[in-house]
């Protein structure tokens, strides 16, 4: 018997289609990550080139600290306020400024959120408040090797289940389905290492989309072909092999 998705016994289908469904659901839910991460680095919701260049190579014209109060901090302190902390950035960030000007504000409209109890940046420290003033350089080189290391195992191996899966497709040309198995391996090396290269100009800021962009479309198609050979083409045939079946039934020579 050929081993094809449409052949598959109904629990192993089960299997699969419980596999790729949850896998489609994170991807999506590690759209929103990105979008909710990268898609406010230029303070403006939505992802956009700015935003990718912003966050590996940064905003060298200025530093986080200012970018953030003029884009997603914005409505949690008055003009007058946020503008006493920029003001305070442009000059250096000065400790004594800090502690006259910039301390009563940072109590009373950050440390809510921004405290040591919480994932975010510590604002009741100068320490940290005085590194995000600082010119934004993007993303740092630790950033970049911890990020990079879990990208390559967990893409990895979700691409490697799926293509598993997408092998045994009855309807896709063998050279094609070869393509489409090592695409997006090919395209995850292009996302990551267009991080790095972005590092170091911005102008490589549309490889990263190419890449993002790329293993998506990869990961579409084996996921429509593999759940369509599964559920939908075994309807269009099942009928004639049943009904062939039961003919060859009778048809057998009887003792």
């Amino acid at each position: 018997m050929t081993y094809e998705l449409r052949n598959l016994p109904f629990s192993a289908k089960v299997l699969f289609s419980a596999y790729l469904i949850i896998i489609a659901i994170g991807y999506f839910v590690a759209m929103l990550q990105i979008l909710f991460t990268h898609g406010l680095a230029d303070g403006k919701f939505g992802l956009s080139i700015e935003d990718i260049v912003y966050s590996y190579y940064g905003n060298r014209s200025g530093s986080k600290l200012e970018i953030m109060l003029n884009g997603s901090m914005k409505p949690f302190a008055p003009p007058e306020e946020r503008f006493k902390i920029i003001q305070w950035v442009r000059n250096g960030a000065p400790r004594d400024e800090y502690e006259k000007t910039v301390k009563p504000i940072v109590e009373t409209r950050c440390i809510t959120c921004h405290n040591a109890n919480s994932s975010l940046p510590d604002f009741t420290r100068y320490e940290a408040l005085k590194k995000r003033a600082e010119t934004d350089t993007g993303a740092t080189i630790q950033s970049l090797v911890r990020v990079s290391h879990i990208h390559l195992f967990g893409i990895a191996f979700i691409f490697m289940f799926v293509g598993i899966i997408f092998c045994f497709a009855s309807g896709v040309p063998e050279l094609l389905k070869a393509v489409a198995v090592s695409m997006p391996f090919v395209f995850q090396m292009t996302d990551i290492a267009s991080w790095w290269l972005t590092k170091l100009s911005p102008h490589f800021a549309w490889l990263v989309v190419a890449g993002g962009a790329g293993m998506a479309m990869s990961f579409v198609f084996m996921w429509i072909v593999s759940m369509y050979e599964m559920w939908i083409l075994p309807l269009r045939g099942g009928r004639r092999t049943i009904r062939t079946e039961s003919y060859a039934r009778y048809l057998r020579p009887r003792r």
